[in-house]
């Protein structure tokens, strides 16, 4: 047996365990006090255990989301007529990290997607950004609503005030008190109510070259250029796959500082023998690493993620992040709203 192949069985006997411990936490009486919503990493059922084919997300249209929509007090996407998804910019924080002062739409856009499976439950996962003071009441709030916290990390170096990046996820039934939940949970930060959006304005980026060194199209949101790009790959979460772009992207935000330079921010998405070729290449382009870790429990296969910055010419910054796209199995997303 070559090392690679006992690698592979390696990783097929993990896989294996790790459905069978699934299988048996969802025998475990729910906890009390969770409500009508089930943290993800207690989703599995007896019924779930060896299935073969996973739950598939249905198709859904804005009427779908109505109570959605209500509870969380803001209209939101529908994206590629499957999933909801809703923003949270944290426009009421003054950040500053490395000297930038971080517009919401770089770095702090707190955001949740919605989506419905075949077997009549609603997924619930997104990312929110909170400050130092805020994140243990606002734990307390979510783990009292059920909602699960699969990470807790950093997406920007050295900011201040200091942030957290917190991802949830949650089960049910009910998408409206899904939502309710995570709005009590909200609720406990000082995020702000929607406002109008605004005009979009030209940037002062040559997002063509952006588009060129990256291969792909990007978004102009007004305060930031954004390219999206989604796994290739179905993502299979506890028994249910993942829409496109659903919690597996990589996203890169340029926001303009004059004279056709820019911050960017973002992250990139790798399964693990990805990762160091991926880390290699941000590092030979002169990319600052800001994290790697996990954004989920129990995704197949096995996602990682690196959070990234730097500051120079957008196109240059562009053309050091594309090697290390190219080692990752993804594609260009020309849609906004991917989270």
């Amino acid at each position: 047996m070559t090392t690679g192949q006992g690698y592979q069985e390696g990783r097929a006997r993990a896989g294996v365990a790790r459905r069978r411990l699934l299988g048996a936490a969802g025998l475990v009486p729910m906890l009390a006090g969770l409500g009508a919503a089930t943290a993800c990493s207690s989703r599995t059922t007896a019924d779930d255990v060896g299935k073969a084919e996973p739950y598939k997300p249905v198709p859904t249209g804005e009427a779908d989301w109505k109570e959605v929509v209500q509870a969380l007090g803001r209209t939101g996407t529908l994206i590629r007529g499957t999933y909801h998804h809703t923003p949270f910019p944290r426009g009421d924080l003054n950040v500053v990290s490395r000297g930038v002062t971080v517009s919401p739409g770089l770095a702090l856009g707190s955001h949740v997607s919605f989506a419905r499976y075949s077997d009549g439950g609603t997924l619930m996962m997104g990312d929110l950004v909170v400050t130092e003071s805020e994140l243990q009441g606002m734990t307390d709030a979510l783990q009292a609503q059920g909602i699960a916290q699969t990470a807790i990390h950093k997406h920007l170096p050295t900011q201040s005030p200091d942030l957290w990046w917190t991802h949830v996820c949650a089960h049910g039934h009910d998408a409206g008190s899904l939502a309710q939940g995570l709005r009590t949970a909200l609720d406990r930060t000082g995020t702000p109510p929607p406002v109008a959006p605004a005009a979009i304005k030209p940037l002062d980026l040559d997002t063509a070259g952006i588009d060129a060194a990256l291969g792909a199209s990007g978004a102009n949101s007004g305060e930031v250029y954004t390219s999206v790009f989604v796994r290739r790959e179905t993502i299979i979460d506890e028994g249910h796959a993942l829409p496109a772009g659903l919690g597996a992207t990589s996203a890169f935000n340029f926001q303009p500082l004059g004279g056709g330079r820019a911050a960017l921010s973002g992250d990139l998405v790798m399964v693990a023998d990805e990762v160091q070729k991926a880390l290699t290449a941000l590092r030979r382009g002169g990319i600052e690493l800001v994290e790697l870790h996990n954004h989920g429990l129990t995704d197949e296969p096995r996602l990682f993620f690196t959070h990234i910055w730097a500051v120079g010419d957008a196109v240059t910054l562009a053309k050091a992040v594309r090697p290390a796209l190219a080692a990752t199995n993804v594609k260009p997303s020309p849609l906004k709203g991917d989270g």
